[in-house]
C-alpha cells in the first residue's frame, strides 16, 4: 500500500465539534456543519482531529462522531478519523472502531507528553498498523506531541505497509519541504499553505493538500486547490489570500495562538456565519464580547458573511440561523 492506493486530495478540515454551553456534543448541528462542508466542496472531512478538541472528548463521543460522519457523507468525499490518546490502547481502540464503521483512512500522532524516542514512535506506528487494515497517514504536531518527526524518521515510518500520507504540522517550512522531498512519492503530504513556494511546489512537484482547521471560509479552500489544479493562479492567489488573512488572525506562525485558542476562534467565526459552530469545552474558554466583536470586524472586512451578529451559539444550535 502506498499513495497510490487513496484518492486523498485538496483541502480536508479537520472540522470543530459543536459543544453546547451545558456540555453535550450538538449532534445535530454536527450533521449540518458536515453537510455545510461537503456542499462547500471540501475534499473530504477529518474527524475528532486537533480542531475537533479530541482531547475534551469521551471515547463513546467520538466514536459516536466516526459513526455519524460516515453515515452523512456515504461516501461523497474521503472521511477519516483521528485516532490521537493518551494511551496507547485507546488509540488502538479507535483505529477497530473505525475500521469497523468504514471509515476511508486513519490520522495518528504519538500520544502527547509521552515524548517517545525514535525506536518507540516506530513501535507505535508498527503496532497501530498491525491493528486495523486502513490506511494510515501520521500526524507531525511537535506543538502537541513534544516530538517533531525528522526527515529520516519519515522515512522510516514511510517502509511501515499501510502508512499512505502525512499531515507534516511541522514548524520548519524547510523541514516540510526536506520531508516532502524525500518521501513524496511514497506519502501523500498535507500541510501547504498559500505562499508562491507552496503554490509552486503543488502545481510543479505534485503537492497534496492540507488538512487545514474548521473552513471557516467554506468554499475558499477547496477552490484555491481547484483554481491550481486547473492553472488559474490569479484566482488561487484571490482565494489563498483570504485562508493566509484568517490563519494570521487566528494563529501565530509557530501555530501559537494569536489573542485566543485557535478552536475558540473558529467556533466564534462560525457562529458568527449562522453555521454550528457552538461553544469549546474546558479547558478552552469561549471568546469574550469584545474578543466576537473583533472576529466579527475581521471576517466582514474579508467580505465573509455575517448571518449571527450576536455570535451567540444558542441560536445555532442543531443547525443554521435562518
Amino acid at each position: 500500500m502506498d499513495r497510490n492506493d487513496v484518492e486523498w486530495k485538496g483541502y480536508m478540515p479537520a472540522i470543530t465539534t459543536p459543544y453546547r454551553a451545558d456540555g453535550p456534543v450538538d449532534f445535530e448541528g454536527w450533521q449540518t456543519l458536515v453537510e455545510w462542508m461537503v456542499a462547500e466542496g471540501m475534499h473530504g472531512i477529518v474527524v475528532a482531529g486537533s480542531s475537533g478538541e479530541w482531547f475534551s472528548m469521551e471515547p463513546e463521543e467520538r466514536v459516536a462522531l466516526f459513526e455519524l460522519a460516515h453515515e452523512t457523507v456515504a461516501g461523497r468525499v474521503p472521511v477519516l478519523g483521528c485516532a490521537n490518546a493518551i494511551r496507547v490502547t485507546e488509540s488502538l481502540r479507535y483505529l477497530r472502531e473505525a475500521e469497523r464503521i468504514g471509515l476511508d483512512g486513519v490520522v495518528l500522532a504519538v500520544p502527547p507528553y509521552a515524548v517517545p524516542n525514535e525506536a518507540e514512535t516506530v513501535a507505535f506506528y508498527e503496532k497501530a498498523a498491525a491493528e486495523t487494515s486502513l490506511p494510515l497517514c501520521l500526524y507531525n504536531w511537535p506543538r502537541g506531541t513534544g516530538v517533531d518527526l525528522s526527515v529520516a524518521m519519515i522515512e522510516r515510518l514511510a517502509e511501515i505497509e499501510t502508512v499512505v500520507a502525512i499531515k507534516n504540522s511541522t514548524r520548519s517550512f524547510e523541514s516540510f519541504v526536506a520531508a516532502f522531498e524525500a518521501t513524496g512519492g511514497e506519502l501523500r503530504h498535507f500541510g501547504f499553505g498559500t505562499d508562491e513556494l507552496s503554490m509552486k511546489l503543488i502545481t510543479e512537484q505534485g503537492g497534496d493538500g492540507t488538512i487545514g482547521g474548521g473552513a471557516v471560509l467554506g468554499n475558499d479552500h477547496p477552490a484555491y486547490y481547484e483554481a491550481l489544479w486547473a492553472g488559474d493562479l490569479e484566482e488561487a492567489r484571490r482565494r489563498g489570500g483570504r485562508d493566509k488573512a484568517f490563519f494570521e488572525f487566528s494563529m501565530m506562525p509557530n501555530f501559537d495562538p494569536t489573542f485566543a485558542s485557535a478552536q475558540a476562534i473558529m467556533k466564534a467565526a462560525l457562529n458568527l456565519r449562522g453555521l454550528p459552530g457552538g461553544c469549546p469545552r474546558p479547558p478552552y474558554l469561549p471568546l469574550t464580547d469584545e474578543e466576537i466583536a473583533r472576529t466579527r470586524e475581521f471576517l466582514a472586512g474579508i467580505e465573509v458573511p455575517i448571518e449571527n451578529p450576536t455570535g451567540d451559539p444558542e441560536l445555532t444550535l442543531g443547525g443554521r440561523v435562518s
